[in-house]
Formats: C-alpha cells, structure tokens, sequence
C-alpha cells in the first residue's frame, strides 16, 4: 500500500487493566526522534478494553497522537481481533512505520499483520534509525547467533514495520499531554475470532518475574555451580529490591527457569544496576544486557570478557564476594 502521510506509529500493549506494557512507552522514545526526523506526527496506537490509562500516558510520553479501539473482544489477545482491528487503521491512515514491541503478543502481531498488508517485517530490533531524505528506517538486529549485528532496510514497501525488543530504549521523559485523541469505532464479531482463551495458568513461580521492568538485576551464569548457587545471589537481589537473571549455560542446565534468562535467545534488559556473577561475559548475554547504566562484574577469571563492558569488576570467587557485599550493604541499611 501507499503510504498516506510520513507519520510513525508505536503500537502500545495493553495489560490486562487497561494500563500499558512498558515497552510501547520505551518505543515513544526513538519513536520522537525518528518522527522529527522525517517530519510526521508520533501516533500512539492502543487497542484493548477499558484503555482510558494507556491512552492518557502514551501522551505524557510524548505522542503527538492517540488512535484506539475499545471493547470487550479486545480484553484478551486475539491474533485475529487485534491483527483485524490494526490492518484496518492502517488503511485508513496510510502510517510510514509501524513499531511493535517484542513481547509474546507483539512476535505473533507483527509477522501477521505485515502479511497481510504485504509488507515487510525485521523482527526483534535492538536499534533503530532513519534515513530523512528517502524516509527508510535503518532496523538493527543480531543475526548469526549475535555475532554480528544487521542493519535491515525495507525502501519498497508501506508500511514499514518491525518488532523492538523490550528493554532495549529508556521511557522519554514524562511532559504535559498535548496528544490529539482519537476513538476508532471497529468491532469484531465473535464467529471472526478463531480462538478462545479458556484459562490462565501459571504454571512456575519463575514466570512472574519481570527482568524487563527492573531497576537492579543480580544475574548467574556458569560460575554458580548449580541451582543451589543461586541462593546468596537471591538474596542480594532481595536485599536490594530486585530480581535474580541468569545465563543461557546457567537455563540450559536446568538450574533456573527461561524465564530468568538474559540474552540473544532470552530478555533484553536496562536496569540501573546489573550485577554478574559468574557469567563470562558471551557475545549472546551481552546483547542482552550491555544497556543497563551500571554494570558489575564478579568473575575468578581476570582475563573474562565481561570486563570489558562492565563499570566495575571484582576477580574472585563469587561464593566469598556476594555474602561479602549483602553482609555490608545489610550493616549499611541497619
């Protein structure tokens, strides 16, 4: 399709009370200085049920515009209802990009709703960037298992869409709302929708953490020896008010649930303070991580390539340093 105007929409994720997921906010970010750039409006696209929460922050977060659609068969994520529900606000607005985030959700909308306007899709960007005079957006992804980075250009085809990893930008500054909202009135019938959610199971208490959203994360790798060596670095990270992350090598070997896991084939994090202990520092892992705006090393080997990305190092044995430092950081809170 042709585009219709050079604005640049961010879908934003709604949760299940109407509030947004914190990576369509993340998105307003290089969303604003891609907008700029290109001379179009920031759009805020927010599809859900009882939305008014999500609507009001995308424009304290800057969005020059809010388009949503309500109601009760957008309550629950439905590929159909939802990838109905975009495909055809896109044709009514001819936006030039379309960003999603890389959640669960956002993977299984993006590829479906780029097919059917026939389109392309780079999927699970850790950087983004825009040409002003042709208006193509430069897509950074790793490929090859993170060993190089891919710069992904799609100049004939609008929209252009792509999914953004959670994480992997800061939330803009919070301003005056000053976005022009719109209601879009697009209901799906119930026959339309193929699929029906019948229950929620949590089925680990290991799927309840939320990396993405943490300010300080105490993340494992190898070096833990085993599940039980993840005990002192819980409770550091409890100590601080955080969550425990680990290494693929710590995943794979069953020590800790995926959900824990930071990296190429798990989350993208930023926090303000990432704590590794015992993770060698792979090219993998530190794609995953090399945002956050402290980062702490604990490894026995000196020559680790952690090193060379962290803030600050410690050579020696995590098992003495970690029950060291939660030792002090406890005289220090008494």
């Amino acid at each position: 399709m042709e585009a219709k105007t050079k604005d640049l929409w961010v879908f934003i994720e709604t949760n299940e009370d109407g509030t947004p997921m914190r990576v369509g906010l993340e998105l307003l970010n290089p969303g604003r200085m891609m907008a700029d750039k290109q001379g179009g409006k920031l759009v805020g696209i927010v599809v859900g049920n009882n939305v008014a929460p999500t609507v009001e922050q995308a424009g304290i977060y800057g969005a020059d515009q809010v388009i949503y659609v309500e109601g009760p068969e957008y309550q629950h994520y439905t590929t159909d209802a939802y990838t109905k529900a975009l495909y055809y606000l896109v044709e009514k607005y001819g936006p030039t990009t379309v960003m999603i985030g890389a959640t669960n959700n956002g993977r299984d909308l993006g590829p479906r709703l780029s097919s059917r306007l026939q389109t392309g899709l780079t999927a699970d960007c850790t950087s983004l960037d825009i040409d002003e005079e042709t208006g193509n957006v430069a897509w950074t992804r790793p490929a090859f298992g993170g060993n190089l980075m891919a710069t992904i250009m799609c100049p004939d085809h609008r929209p252009q869409c792509g999914t953004v990893r959670p994480g992997v930008f800061k939330k803009p500054a919070e301003g005056e709302n000053k976005a022009e909202v719109i209601k879009e009135e697009f209901h799906v019938a119930p026959e339309d929708i193929r699929t029906t959610l019948i229950e929620v199971v949590k089925e680990a208490a290991g799927e309840l953490v939320d990396l993405e959203g943490a300010d300080i994360i105490v993340a494992g790798g190898r070096g833990v020896g085993g599940p039980e060596g993840f005990a002192p670095l819980k409770e550091l990270a409890d100590l601080l008010g955080g969550v425990v992350g680990a290494s693929r090598a710590a995943v794979d070997a069953g020590w800790i649930p995926h959900a824990h896991q930071v990296g190429q084939t798990g989350k993208t994090v930023g926090p303000k303070i990432y704590v590794a202990a015992g993770i060698s520092g792979a090219i993998q892992h530190v794609a995953g991580m090399s945002s956050s705006k402290y980062i702490i090393a604990i490894n026995k080997d000196e020559d680790a390539s952690i090193f060379n990305i962290s803030d600050y190092g410690v050579v020696g044995d995590l098992f003495e340093v970690v029950p060291a430092l939660t030792a002090e950081i406890k005289k220090l809170k008494a």
